[in-house]
């Protein structure tokens, strides 16, 4: 199964820290999550205008904790013993998932230790298809994990 997704983060050159988590499967299964411990207060101008906006309500059933969104996401995958992450521009968002099981080397062991990144496929391809247009919501985490599924549905069609 091929699950994309996309993160929102707030970074420093040194730390990555989550705010959310979208993640599509190709059958069009979603999650979304955002992390109750993200802290908002450090989060760049870009961030409070292009990232902040989009989060839902603090008492929506979409915060939980770090924790709670490693388990909800692995309640997603459920026994999927071969998944398939893919993101746009991955390396981050990579990071980003990772670490909530603590190191990379702590995911569990059915979860591959790379990330497919699209950004990548599309340039393999040398970009043979228009790019779907970008989500109105760009920036947020559930809405871009949405149009990575379309983006590689266009990158991935039979000519």
């Amino acid at each position: 199964m091929k699950y994309f997704f996309d993160t929102e983060f707030i970074e420093d050159g040194k730390t990555i820290d989550l705010i959310s988590i979208g993640v599509v499967d190709e059958n069009g299964r979603e999650l979304y999550c955002c992390n109750t411990a993200a802290r908002l207060d450090l989060a760049n101008d870009w961030v409070r205008a292009n990232v902040l906006p989009h989060l839902p309500p603090y008492d929506d059933e979409a915060w939980c904790s770090r924790e709670g969104i490693k388990n909800r996401l692995l309640t997603f995958v459920g026994g999927d013993l071969k998944p398939e992450f893919w993101a746009y521009y991955a390396d981050y968002d990579w990071v980003a998932l990772c670490q909530l099981f603590g190191t990379m080397m702590q995911l569990p062991s059915y979860f591959p230790k790379w990330c497919r990144d699209l950004k990548q496929l599309s340039a393999s391809l040398e970009s043979p298809r228009q790019h779907p247009p970008d989500p109105e919501d760009e920036h947020d985490a559930l809405a871009d994990a949405r149009w990575n599924k379309l983006l590689y549905e266009v990158l991935t069609v039979r000519r």
